[in-house]
């Protein structure tokens, strides 16, 4: 099992975007000293829910003040991004990085970036399929061309090529979010690893994960890799010495955060979305994942990997809001929930 943070830059109501950022940029700092596995980093565009815009942009920055966690992207919008762009970003931090680096991609939502970015609603309805297998061809494969409905260009050579990094992997790893039946089979098809929501319960990804491995034997991948694949969940993680004042502290400062800024996001087509209830989600959230002592919280990570099959955790530390708080609940991650795992 490998426990890692999701880290957002999460800007809570009467803070500024710089305050947010350092935020998260501290608390991956602090996540390598206390020994966690992975820094998770989510994108977001023109909203407070995550101030940052490119989470491989802050991959690269982390990269470069860390030696030894892994930092991946949870995730990189595809559809508002060329798959080519994206592949040789990747590219380059997996060679400059030895091999540290996972890309996590995902469709994104129908939000007013498609406009912006001039990558229109279809690229997020239809298009991403197209995208993420040039993406992988382009992380594999010495030289690449298209011929697809969104992508068409003569073959290039793949500069920098992954194979060029001084580790043993081959090349980036690549993780995709799935949210429904049809992005499970969308990885599964391809081999790659699913990063799974924190509004999930463990029932629900042991089902995703079961169908998973259905539609990935059914697409002819060897069952050793079928069995060992690596998925990753998403959750909250608040560690004190009690429950309650775990669950307390994300109830305080959560809600106002979720209404602000999931308020925020505008779609592209003028569609109408149903927003969760801030309260009600936090309280939710503060049941479904690892949210009191530092005891509970090891027994309920393992539980959920051992009821899913799940084998890597992205879990959100800065729901407190607080700078101090955050690196404190980073801290007791590392040093007291971890070696009860390990």
């Amino acid at each position: 099992m490998r426990v890692g943070s999701f880290v957002l830059g999460a800007q809570f109501p009467g803070q500024g975007q710089g305050e947010a950022l350092h935020r998260a940029v501290r608390s991956a700092e602090v996540a390598e000293e206390a020994g966690l596995d992975t820094v998770w980093l989510a994108e977001h565009h023109f909203v407070p829910y995550g101030t940052c815009p490119s989470a491989v942009t802050l991959a690269a920055l982390l990269l470069g003040r860390t030696r030894r966690i892994r930092v991946g992207t949870a995730v990189s919008v595809l559809p508002t991004a060329h798959p080519v762009a994206l592949g040789e970003q990747a590219a380059l931090l997996h060679v400059t990085s030895g091999g540290r680096f996972t890309l996590g991609v995902g469709r994104g939502g129908p939000w007013v970036d498609l406009e912006v970015f001039g990558a229109g609603l279809a690229a997020y309805e239809s298009g991403f399929p197209e995208s993420l297998d040039l993406l992988v061809r382009w992380l594999r494969e010495p030289a690449v061309g298209a011929a697809g409905d969104r992508f068409r260009f003569r073959e290039v050579p793949v500069v920098p090529h992954p194979s060029e990094s001084l580790s043993e992997e081959p090349g980036p790893e690549v993780v995709v979010a799935c949210t429904s039946p049809a992005s499970v089979r969308t990885a599964a098809e391809r081999g790659l690893a699913m990063l799974l929501g924190m509004h999930v319960g463990d029932e629900e990804k042991a089902e995703m994960v079961a169908l998973w491995r259905r539609h990935a034997r059914a697409a002819g991948h060897p069952a050793d890799r079928v069995r060992g694949a690596a998925h990753v969940s998403a959750g909250v993680c608040q560690i004190a010495d009690h429950r309650t004042d775990a669950a307390e502290t994300l109830l305080k400062a959560m809600p106002g955060w979720l209404r602000q800024g999931l308020g925020a996001h505008v779609t592209v087509d003028a569609r109408e979305r149903r927003m969760r209830d801030p309260h009600a989600y936090t309280e939710l959230l503060c049941g479904l994942h690892p949210v009191g002592p530092p005891r509970l919280c090891a027994d309920r990570l393992a539980a959920t990997a051992e009821r899913t099959g799940v084998s890597r955790f992205a879990l959100l530390v800065e729901g407190s809001g607080d700078l101090a708080a955050t690196e404190e609940n980073v801290r007791r991650l590392g040093t007291e929930v971890l070696p009860q795992l390990r």
